[in-house]
């Protein structure tokens, strides 16, 4: 019964007690940025108002954040092992904290941006800690404790408008902001109170300069130039990340594990599967998420608020589906529970194919959407299980790192590739028709073929590294 990277079942079979204070503390970050996030985005017109400041500008409230995040997230394993998890945690989670009172506490569209940008360096620090503090302490039994602790993650996107809205209804929009104050207050104090401590898996390894001045101006770049990548100068921005990358790539493979993230990591082939899964998997979240409002706002006709319920069913399914991934895993193991979930996920966006082609359907949808969400729902997590479970507990901090990176990276390539595809065959949403959306879909589903083709090579069971 230990509580530090070791063994996470009891003497009687089931998870020890630890693991969830851990997994409890763990959720409490990003269910704040998460919610964070949500009311920003909800509210970026009534803010722009305020401040009198176009949409294009606002919309850095958004972007300064995630660009940010893009720069410092490469240094949460070299920090992890200089100062140690928990620290790192409390510390982190404090700023962000304290960045939400200066975003509250401005005045100017450029005193809010520049705070937002300084939230985003935090929240690239706290972006990985949850899995793998979870990957720490639950060994084997991964996949059940973060089937449990995805599900107050999911809350965030849930209740954000219902708060937004409230919160701009009675009072200004800095309580947006402020809201985060007694979640950080929370946060804190658990992470004190319950974390294990962790002088003992600290290492003293030097900073790699050179390799975090290639791979986060890249990594910022790369996803700056998919963003833009339909202007000239975004074009240019994206190839210098391409350079930037690839630099960095060849400085780590000469650097080895002295670099800021060894890249050699990936010649473990149940990591580096699992880490296709993952950067297929956010793909396709993310891409569904661009081509299934649009179809359903500029091809059928629906308004806003009615595609919102529509696509409301997609979190439902996976809130379903999260709880019930311990026993899946347990059961059947990573790769078929991974892959079986990409395969639903996959069926259910040809039901969208079937109707573009015959006639829109709200029940159809609905299903199909509900579906969909189960089947993501069991894609990432037995397959972050599966990644973890082959890499030793010294490396985890370094192997999280690069497993987020993954992550983050298929969401922006996906959305941009499919979102310059429609550009090509939508050319007026006001004039679009269902059938104009064939094509999306079918590139659609032919991402979610990749993620079960990356799923389908996952090892069966996890062996702990």
């Amino acid at each position: 019964m230990r509580s530090q990277g070791g063994e996470s079942a009891n003497a009687s079979g089931g998870i020890d007690p630890s693991v969830w204070k851990v997994a409890l503390v763990a959720v409490i970050g990003p269910f704040m940025t998460q919610l964070d996030s949500t009311v920003v985005n909800v509210s970026l017109s009534t803010i722009s108002h305020t401040l009198d400041a176009s949409i294009a500008t606002a919309q850095w409230i958004v972007s300064g954040y995630l660009l940010a995040m893009a720069l410092m997230l490469p240094l949460n394993g070299w920090l992890v092992d200089r100062i140690g998890a928990k620290r790192l945690y409390i510390i982190g989670f404090s700023t962000f904290t304290f960045a939400s009172i200066l975003c509250g506490a401005s005045r100017t569209m450029d005193e809010l941006i520049c705070a937002r940008v300084f939230q985003g360096l935090v929240g690239g620090v706290l972006a990985p800690m949850t899995q793998m503090m979870i990957a720490r302490v639950a060994g084997k039994n991964m996949a059940r404790v973060m089937g449990y602790a995805a599900l107050p993650i999911l809350l965030g996107p849930i209740l954000g408008p219902v708060l937004a809205g409230t919160i701009l209804a009675h009072t200004t929009w800095s309580w947006l902001f402020y809201l985060n104050i007694p979640v950080g207050i929370l946060g804190v104090g658990l992470a004190v109170l319950l974390l294990p401590g962790d002088a003992i898996s600290l290492q003293r390894r030097p900073f790699d300069f050179l390799g975090f001045a290639l791979i986060s101006p890249g990594l910022v770049a790369l996803i700056y130039g998919l963003q833009y990548a339909s202007h000239a100068e975004g074009r240019w921005v994206l190839l210098a990340g391409a350079v930037f990358l690839a630099g960095f790539l060849r400085h780590s493979i000469l650097k080895g594990s002295s670099a800021l993230i060894d890249v050699r990591i990936f010649a473990d082939r149940t990591f580096s599967v699992a880490a296709a899964t993952q950067f297929f998997a956010n793909g396709m979240l993310y891409a569904r998420q661009l081509v299934v409002p649009l179809y359903l706002i500029a091809g059928c006709g629906l308004s806003a608020a009615q595609a919102g319920w529509l696509i409301a069913s997609t979190g439902v399914g996976m809130m379903c589906s999260f709880p019930l991934l311990g026993f899946l895993t347990e059961r059947y193991g990573c790769r078929w529970v991974s892959a079986g979930g990409a395969l639903l996920a996959f069926l259910s966006m040809t039901t969208f194919l079937w109707m573009i082609g015959r006639q829109f359907s709200t029940t159809c949808a609905v299903v199909s959407l509900f579906l969909a969400g189960a089947g993501q729902g069991t894609i990432s997590i037995p397959s972050i299980s599966a990644a973890y479970s082959s890499i030793p507990k010294a490396r985890i901090a370094v192997a999280n790192t690069a497993l987020n990176i993954a992550q983050r990276v298929g969401g922006p390539v996906a959305t941009t590739l499919l979102a310059v595809f429609i550009s090509l065959t939508v050319h007026s949403a006001k004039n679009a028709q269902p059938g104009q959306f064939f094509m999306a879909f079918v590139m659609l589903c032919c991402l979610h073929l990749l993620a079960f083709g990356a799923a389908i090579l996952l090892p069966l069971r996890i062996h702990r590294a």
